[in-house]
């Protein structure tokens, strides 16, 4: 399932952990953040993007 997020909500979201912007990875259907010292990925099912550090997967994990 494709990530599909409007350009404004996207603006308005920022990763919990670090508060940087977030990014779209279509081909793992997350949004990972884009700071350098954080890059925590979190999912999106059913369309919702799940923005709970607890849920985020490390960048170094698979």
């Amino acid at each position: 399932m494709a990530v599909e997020l409007a350009a404004e909500m996207l603006e308005i979201l920022s990763c919990p952990s670090c508060h940087g912007s977030l990014a779209v990875d279509h081909e793992r259907d997350e949004l990972t953040c884009v700071a350098p010292d954080c890059g925590l990925a979190y999912p999106v099912r059913d369309r919702i993007p799940i923005l709970l550090i607890d849920e985020a997967r490390r960048p170094d994990a698979s």
